[in-house]
């Protein structure tokens, strides 16, 4: 507990100080993106359910808070309620279907489902197609909070993301949390115990899809943009690299993954078509060097130490 208090305070004092050296907004894509990883080590890392359609989660609040916004006129923080509860929504009904299947078949479907919400919305005209929805205001938080400003908008993100970090992380340390590592772990033997596993898995399920849709609304606010970039299956591949690279089932792993994979992106970017054999050449560095993520490795010498 004391060196997660600690990481805990050396990752929220790099977001505070860190714009004094980096771009505002690559700052602010990177907690974007930390707090889905972060979701989707939830399920994966904690409940051990591998899903390949997270993207729907994102893109569908996305587009929920860039239309609502834009068109309805929508405050930023509606907006954003409203974008999460459409992917809490969308995660009730995906789960009810998908979270009796275990293995590769939960996985199957879940990217059955998400390639499904993709192409409702290549056609669906309220989505502006392969356009996106363009120039979407940031408004005015709580009605005098200006978001155009750069640095109100970090703050808010920069809040957005340690609030759904905590909760990410008092989710875990509960007996809630607790029961999903014991699902992982020996799924027959936590039914012995009369516990309902279907029930917990649900409501993990549920809880990544909401907090992915409050990355994914978010993000849609920073951007002004939402696109079928964010709904695209390769959307779910990235966040599953995150994860791994990070360390899959630690609590920080998630956000020095997204970092790291946003950072490549941003930074090899002149690369042009070498950025994804590169990206490539890295990650398989990176497995063969940090099995337990770049993270979970950390905090395996930590113990070793102690």
């Amino acid at each position: 507990m004391k060196h997660e208090r600690i990481a805990f305070g050396l990752m929220a004092a790099f977001f505070v100080l860190a714009p004094l050296a980096l771009y505002p907004v690559f700052l602010m894509k990177v907690m974007c993106f930390a707090l889905f990883a972060c979701a989707f080590n939830l399920l994966i890392g904690f409940g051990g359910l591998l899903s390949f359609g997270h993207a729907m989660f994102l893109g569908t609040a996305g587009y929920a808070a860039a239309y609502s916004a834009k068109l309805w006129g929508f405050p930023p923080e509606l907006a954003i309620v409203l974008a999460t509860g459409a992917a809490a929504l969308l995660g009730v009904l995906t789960g009810l279907l998908a979270i009796r299947r275990q293995g590769i078949y939960f996985a199957m479907i879940t990217l059955a489902l998400a390639q499904m919400v993709y192409f409702f919305y290549v056609q669906a005209p309220f989505t502006g197609g392969e356009d996106g929805i363009q120039a979407v205001p940031r408004g005015k938080l709580f009605g005098f909070i200006d978001l155009s400003d750069i640095w109100a908008m970090y703050a808010t993100v920069l809040c957005v993301f340690i609030g759904g970090f905590v909760l990410v992380y008092r989710v875990v340390h509960s007996p809630f949390g607790h029961v999903l590592k014991a699902i992982r772990e020996n799924e027959p033997r936590a039914v012995s115990l009369g516990y309902d596993t279907v029930r917990y898995k649900f409501l993990a399920y549920v809880l990544s899809a909401t907090l992915s849709g409050l990355a994914g609304g978010t993000k849609a606010l920073v951007f002004q943009l939402a696109s079928l970039t964010d709904v695209h299956w390769s959307m779910s591949g990235e966040v599953v690299l995150m994860t791994l690279l990070g360390g899959l089932g630690t609590v920080f792993g998630p956000v020095l993954g997204a970092l790291a994979l946003v950072a490549m992106e941003n930074y090899l970017a002149q690369l042009g078509a070498w950025v994804s054999v590169t990206q490539g050449a890295i990650f398989v560095l990176c497995v063969l060097s940090f099995r337990r993520g770049v993270i979970g490795e950390i905090a395996r010498l930590i113990g070793r130490a102690l």
